[in-house]
């Protein structure tokens, strides 16, 4: 079973070091739940291919 959001939450927080910044904690919380959203993502099918982001990317430098 995952861990609930308030768990992950201070394991996150426990592993900062003692002299972590508010500023640098909520980045660190910021980065974990974009990664945790984009896992979710992907195991839900939600991805686009390198290809196709390729010709996406070159769509708009024209």
């Amino acid at each position: 079973m995952p861990a609930s959001v308030k768990v992950r939450m201070l394991e996150v927080i426990d592993g900062q070091p003692e002299d972590a910044s508010y500023d640098e904690i909520m980045r660190e919380l910021a980065f974990e739940r974009m990664v945790e959203r984009g896992l979710e993502d992907f195991r839900a099918g939600r991805v686009v291919s390198d290809e196709d982001m390729a010709t996406r990317i070159q769509s708009w430098q024209k």
